[in-house]
């Protein structure tokens, strides 16, 4: 992923290494001593490492899951299309001969290698009889010249012939399947298929199985399950049938070049198929570029998901990032005698700091290495997992099957940006730590705690609060996501140098941190538009900065929160001392605790709100039920071509009488629109859905949001659009891949629709919006359209003929069985094609698939956690190995071992509880601000859940996870003999 970023990510990676190489040569004694430093302490290198790797693993599986997305949905693109890159759709035999004809001239150009005529419609097929069949409502029926069709694209540069459909066409009488097909149904060469032309049974002969690739498996969805006929068997059919229904004309234009570089001359051919048809493209003949589309599409998603995973993944990168300052604050404090020696001596600060940098380069570049065959793993792991939610819910035509792969372009950036992240860390770590006073550095003693801030450090923090209040007043105003919470946030921070003229250190701190910490938590009140851009940086910065100011909040008032704690820190004995000793050093190093409970802190921070958010969406799916069904317990779709005649009657008598109370025809219309937000000038593609009145006002679907003007209930509201043609309904979801359009389309705006058959663009008045639109997103044998809702005889006047009511939504009597019902039904009515959708399941589905897909973000996430324990081991590590004389001269005293156990697991402990407490209480409330003041969750009428089974088994297994972590420290602590602890300086 993210190919643009590898030359810059290139040049910053030489640069580091040419600086850190430089420094290597010219001072050999600087490279000794920082390798010295590595090999001295492995234990602890190896912590480090095993902390730092997971950013990079975590970066790196962020881009496998985009590599993969897009390397399916491509996949899947050249499968179904081979080497087609352009289609001209004609909706009759005349029409599109006629497109045929003018289109011949382009065989002699030469940015086109192929041009193949395809006649094709939908037809039901079944093979057997009685309870043995097995049938396939709605599969392809198509005729073409297999001679013409084996040369069709020929090899590009590439070397592959995408094709694959070759040898005799079939006779009259027989059929050839592709491979899709087959497998449905069950079928072999010589068997017997039933297929149900314009509702006649044709019985044909299978000649052969082909590949459902390329030409045979040509379709509008991802899986197509095509049936070839000899010329002439669809026309003679429909003539025999009678009726209106005709075949449909595709002209397949394949371009210059093999499968995949054939697309580059899409915009080039489309234009020059456009010049050749003329005035055919507003008669009838639509011209689509399904590769390029999907191509598009690939690259959208894939940017999309790899986003949202490196996003939830950021909160465990930038612990990792805390744990490398951890280590070098660590490392400063125990070497501060040795570098105030060499200072004293001569040593400038910039040879320390590049000391500090080659230490930390060989931590970073052995951390980044492993991290990427890490993170391959992860990558793995999150696409094995999101295949089976995606198998869970997806099925027919638009299943998506996903196969693992991750590109070498993601491979280095992955490595480049984990290492430039530790570099980065440890360049602005070394030079901080470096600024030591030599004679409190050599003597041990405090340096300069306390001391006022610089005059220079003044006046400049003083102009930068001033431009980030000023710059947050527009950026409030305006709801900005970022912005909003950063400016004012910034200007408390650089505020700071000034209060401390004023008041103490603590005060300042108190202040300006529970500041800071309202600000975060109350901004959405204030401003509940603040995240309507959608942006996933806006959740980062809030989650760093709440979590961030309350962990110094508790860091600088930590004797108010040891107070319920005196009556066990008071105790004399040794239960009373190992509690003191479990508190006294976390609350006299600040900066290393606070650090460790922000690692915390922050990460059980997003893994909560992200519980939360599943558990909403779980709790809402009874009401989405509701909202989406309007009652209706399935939706019936049909083949085009063979619509049922009078589905009123024909689904209200008989038998089926008392299993059906009502039967609604919906009017449907395919084409293109605007964004009416204004976020993309590319068409989107919409699905019209046209309403009957009687059904819109009896049995409407839930309204979010109308125009005043159109009444005062629903029902009003549903009859008012329904008969005027000047208004539609979108749903929240249009234009939004990520959930709700928080970019709220109002009633009243205007959204352009048009017709590609004729070019022909309406603009409408959006009236209103639906709660929920999930059942009308996916229609068999088509692509994924975004739903727009108006009256039946608005969608005729748009479309024409080509508007048709080709579905029916059906009200199961009390009692009756909608799975039972469905499967009546589609055998009742197969030669019309009848495919029945179970509307509740399908809701249900989906958001079962939501709330699964929320808890594999959890999973990704919780390796942020196991950052957080290795930096609470590394920090145990390094207290046992600091305190060793003062353990000694405990032991000597008298204290017992078990009792320098217990007070270091219950230093752990204090850590550990300090952060997830601070963490999960943060989340709790966080989350319950958004969902009572985001619009995101403003239709949702259940209370606001808290999901203890998820997260209480979460902070419980992270606290045992903790004092696991501390166990081997701890018993290293209280193995420490005496008379050894007291004669070592190191």
């Amino acid at each position: 992923m993210y190919p643009e970023l590898t030359g810059p990510l290139l040049v910053l990676l030489v640069a580091a290494a040419v600086a850190l190489i430089t420094v290597g040569v010219i001072r050999p004694f600087l490279r000794r001593l920082a390798l010295r430093q590595v090999s001295r302490r492995p234990l602890e290198a190896v912590l480090v490492i095993a902390g730092s790797l997971l950013g990079t693993a975590i970066i790196v599986g962020s881009f496998a899951v985009g590599d993969t997305i897009d390397h399916s949905v491509r996949t899947t693109a050249f499968r179904t299309l081979g080497p087609v890159d352009e289609e001209v759709y004609s909706d009759d035999l005349a029409r599109g001969d006629e497109a045929a004809r003018r289109l011949a001239a382009l065989r002699a150009d030469p940015d086109v290698d192929g041009l193949l005529t395809v006649v094709m419609d939908k037809s039901a097929v079944s093979r057997g009889d009685g309870a043995a069949r097995v049938a396939e409502p709605q599969a392809q029926v198509l005729e073409t010249d297999f001679a013409a069709a084996a040369d069709f694209g020929g090899r590009g540069a590439d070397g592959r012939d995408g094709s694959h459909l070759s040898g005799a066409g079939p006779a009259p009488g027989s059929a050839v399947v592709n491979a899709d097909l087959a497998d449905s149904l069950g079928l072999r060469p010589g068997d017997t298929l039933t297929a149900y032309l314009y509702g006649r049974p044709t019985a044909l002969r299978v000649e052969r199985v082909v590949p459902a690739r390329g030409l045979a498996s040509l379709g509008f969805a991802n899986v197509n399950r095509d049936l070839f006929v000899a010329p002439g068997t669809l026309a003679a059919a429909a003539a025999q049938a009678g009726g209106d229904s005709t075949p449909s004309t595709i002209t397949l234009v394949s371009n210059r070049g093999g499968v995949e570089s054939g697309s580059a001359l899409t915009d080039v051919v489309e234009k020059k198929i456009r010049a050749a048809l003329g005035g055919l493209t507003t008669s009838g003949a639509q011209v689509t570029t399904p590769k390029k589309d999907a191509l598009a599409t690939a690259e959208d998603v894939a940017g999309q998901l790899g986003s949202l995973f490196l996003f939830i993944g950021s909160f465990s990168i930038i612990a990792g990032v805390l744990l490398l300052v951890n280590v070098f604050v660590m490392l400063t404090d125990e070497r501060r005698g040795q570098l105030g020696m060499l200072r004293a001596m001569g040593m400038r600060r910039r040879r320390l700091i590049s000391a500090f940098l080659l230490e930390g380069s060989v931590y970073g570049v052995v951390a980044a290495a492993l991290g990427v065959a890490a993170g391959i793993g992860v990558g793995w792991a999150v696409v094995l997992v999101a295949a089976r939610i995606f198998a869970a819910f997806q099925d027919g035509g638009n299943a998506l099957e996903l196969t693992f792969a991750v590109t070498p372009t993601s491979l280095f950036n992955g490595f480049a940006v984990g290492f430039l992240i530790a570099f980065a860390t440890i360049a602005a770590t070394s030079a901080r730590v470096s600024r030591l006073n030599i004679i409190a550095a050599i003597r041990d003693l405090p340096d300069g705690a306390g001391r006022r801030p610089r005059r220079s450090l003044l006046v400049g923090s003083m102009l930068l609060a001033v431009l980030c209040a000023a710059a947050a007043v527009p950026a409030v105003a305006s709801s900005e996501g970022v912005t909003t919470y950063l400016f004012p946030a910034l200007a408390v921070l650089f505020a700071v140098p000034l209060a401390r003229r004023f008041a103490g250190t603590r005060a300042v701190a108190t202040v300006a941190s529970a500041l800071v910490l309202a600000w975060g938590l109350l901004a959405n009140v204030a401003r509940p538009d603040v995240y309507d851009n959608g942006s996933t940086a806006t959740y980062v910065v809030l989650g760093v900065m709440v979590t961030g100011a309350a962990v110094v909040l508790l860091s600088v008032n930590q004797d108010i929160v040891l107070r319920p704690l005196r009556l066990l820190t008071s105790r004399a004995g040794e239960t009373g001392l190992a509690a003191r000793l479990a508190v006294t050093y976390p609350t006299s190093r600040k900066f290393r605790t606070g650090a460790t409970l922000l690692m915390y802190s922050l990460i059980i921070f997003t893994l909560v709100i992200i519980t939360e958010i599943g558990a909403i969406i779980g709790a809402g799916t009874d009401q989405a039920v509701v909202e989406a069904s309007a009652g209706y317990a399935i939706r019936a779709d049909m083949a085009p071509s063979t619509p049922i005649g009078d589905p009123m009657r024909a689904l209200r008598s008989g038998d089926l009488a008392s299993q059906i109370t009502e039967v609604t025809p919906l009017t449907i219309g395919r084409g293109t629109s605007d964004d009416p937000t204004g976020r993309t000038d590319t068409p989107l593609p919409v699905v019209l859905i046209g309403l009957p009145v009687a059904a819109a006002t009896s049995h409407p679907l839930a309204l979010d949001a109308w125009l005043p003007s159109l009444g005062a209930d629903e029902a009003a509201a549903w009859r008012r659009i329904v008969a005027d043609p000047r208004y539609v309904v979108l749903d929240p979801y249009f234009n939004s891949t990520t959930g709700p359009n928080t970019d709220q389309v109002k009633p009243g705006a205007t959204i352009t629709l048009t017709d590609p058959a004729t070019g022909r663009d309406e603009k409408k008045i959006i009236a209103a919006k639906v709660k929920n639109a999930l059942p009308y997103y996916s229609f068999p044998g088509q692509p994924p359209a975004y739903p727009v809702f108006a009256g039946a005889d608005t969608v005729r006047a748009i479309y024409g003929d080509r508007a048709q009511d080709t579905s029916l939504l059906i009200r199961a009597a009390p009692g009756v069985s909608d799975e039972r019902l469905a499967a009546t039904l589609q055998g009742r009515f197969l030669a019309n094609g009848l495919i029945a959708n179970r509307i509740e399941r399908d809701v249900r589905r989906t958001f079962a698939a939501n709330v699964s897909f929320f808890r594999l973000m959890q999973g990704y996430l919780a390796l942020g956690l196991l950052v957080g324990i290795i930096g609470l081991g590394v920090v145990m590590v390094r207290a046992v190995r600091e305190r060793r004389r003062t353990i000694g001269i405990l032991r000597a005293l008298g204290v017992r071992s078990r009792t320098v156990t217990a007070a270091f697991l219950g230093e752990s402990a204090f850590v550990a509880v300090e952060g997830i407490v601070l963490g999960a209480g943060l989340s709790l409330l966080t989350s319950w601000l958004m969902y009572t003041n985001s619009p995101a969750f403003g239709g949702l009428d259940v209370g606001f859940p808290i999901d203890w089974l998820t997260i209480g088994p979460t902070v419980g297994a992270t606290l045992v996870a903790s004092l696991l972590a501390s166990a081997g420290p701890a018993r290293r602590a209280a193995a420490i003999r005496p008379a050894v602890a007291v004669r070592v300086a190191d």
